[in-house]
């Protein structure tokens, strides 16, 4: 049996605040003509409009969520108005599914059996292993990147782009950081675009919001980041493989979903640590942040959506999930894919193991000197108390608001705090209670 989700946790799934309050007045008793859970299966009938229920179902080991209403969001309210009884302990034991709850459950075992052995077909990369240890010692140079010869026409647009931009960037400090407008950096992000080099586009654009701010040690900071990238590039030859390869994602080069996932995987039992939903250019990014029990590794789970479209919501904050991750190559590697999922050995939440702050600070150092433009990276921070302006003697970071929740949780007592490490302070994202449950911040 799956470990019963908080109130707080059902309603961090909600793609968004209308939803959640929705769900809320669905979750009454009377709403619903029938609804069970089995060991792994929630489901129920919920009364609509029209003559016929809406069908509602939720594949707790997913999880994975499934409704007959016309609605486009995901999970939809009627999915988690059923979660919200579930998590109250106000839906029934049952040992059988009804039939169309089944035959859903009979099609999604039989998807994920054939990307299964889609995965297993796909080629090991040569050395690959299955734990996290090392290949032994890589090669350098372009060679061992994995940049095909066919990208040698898109190289040399991409070399010239970051020429040019070394060049407009000596003259900028050499004129003055005040010197340049949003306007320059638009039309300079814009011949990145077109030399190619799409990651260094979207680094150049940022930059008149950090002007904007008339923050002018971290616009310097910015600058000698976007140059190093630029002269790593150029000297991509001297670089270690792991390096040089992360050189080239930076800039824009990318790596396909099927390289990864035929790369080496990490099995462990995962904490979801918290998630986080940005929207920039009509288009919506999730940040969920993972790290291991047995491994300690860290992991970044990304996603993406259109404005109104629906996030993956397959990984819920305070829960742990037994799987194995597949990681994007790289000096530092974060970013990953879950490759496959495993049964839960039973201890599905509770609260994740915690380093001090000094340790924190070491493993956040250690992958800044393996990969300088780390901008993010998640910590558990055991037996901190949150203050108004700081946690474990480092400060928020500066667009958050005072952490209410956190310091009433706490109310003085050591905690223990996930939160995303920034070069700009600490982010909140979940704390917990004396009995495991978590408390999204």
């Amino acid at each position: 049996m799956i470990e019963r989700w908080s109130r707080d946790q059902v309603l961090g799934l909600a793609p968004d605040g209308p939803s959640g309050k929705a769900a809320q007045g669905v979750a009454a008793p009377g709403r619903w003509q029938a609804r069970g859970v089995t060991e792994e299966v929630l489901w129920g009938e919920c009364a609509g409009s029209g003559a016929k229920p809406y069908l509602a179902c939720v594949d707790l080991g997913g999880p994975a969520y499934r409704c007959s209403c016309p609605s486009r969001k995901f999970p939809c309210k009627h999915a988690l108005g059923l979660l919200l009884l579930w998590s109250a302990d106000d839906v029934p034991d049952e040992d059988v599914l009804p039939s169309w709850a089944a035959e859903w459950i009979t099609r999604r075992a039989a998807r994920a059996e054939a990307a299964q052995g889609e995965r297993e077909a796909l080629p090991r990369a040569e050395g690959a292993r299955d734990d996290a240890g090392s290949c032994g010692s890589a090669p350098t140079g372009v060679a061992a990147v994995g940049i095909g010869d066919g990208q040698a026409g898109r190289r040399a647009r991409v070399a010239a782009g970051l020429a040019e931009l070394e060049r407009w960037l000596a003259d900028q400090v050499r004129q003055g950081l005040p010197g340049a407008e949003e306007r320059d950096w638009e039309e300079l992000g814009r011949r990145l675009v077109d030399a190619q080099a799409p990651g260094v586009a979207a680094a150049v654009r940022r930059l008149g919001r950090v002007r904007a701010g008339g923050e002018w040690g971290r616009l310097l900071g910015e600058y000698a980041l976007i140059n190093l990238l630029a002269v790593g590039f150029r000297r991509r030859d001297e670089l270690p493989a792991e390096l040089a390869r992360t050189v080239m994602m930076r800039v824009g080069f990318p790596v396909t979903r099927g390289e990864v996932l035929s790369g080496p995987v990490v099995r462990d039992l995962w904490d979801v640590l918290g998630r986080r939903d940005e929207e920039q250019d009509r288009l919506v990014s999730r940040r969920v942040w993972l790290r291991g029990r047995r491994t300690g590794r860290a992991a970044l789970v990304l996603s993406f959506a259109p404005v109104g479209q629906a996030l993956d919501a397959s990984l819920v904050t305070g829960t742990a999930v037994n799987a194995d991750l597949a990681f994007y190559p790289g000096a530092t590697p974060l970013r990953a894919l879950v490759a496959t999922r495993h049964p839960q050995p039973g201890t599905g939440h509770g609260t994740p193991p915690g380093v001090p702050v000094e340790e924190a600070l070491a493993e956040v150092a250690s992958a800044v000197a393996g990969d300088p433009w780390t901008d993010s990276w998640p910590v558990v921070l055991a037996g901190v108390v949150p203050a108004v302006d700081r946690l474990g003697g480092l400060p928020w970071h500066p667009r958050v608001a005072t952490p209410w929740r956190l310091l009433a949780v706490s109310g003085g007592h050591p905690v223990t705090v996930a939160a995303e490490w920034t070069p700009r302070g600490l982010i909140p994202l979940t704390t917990w209670y004396d009995d495991g449950q978590a408390v999204l911040l």
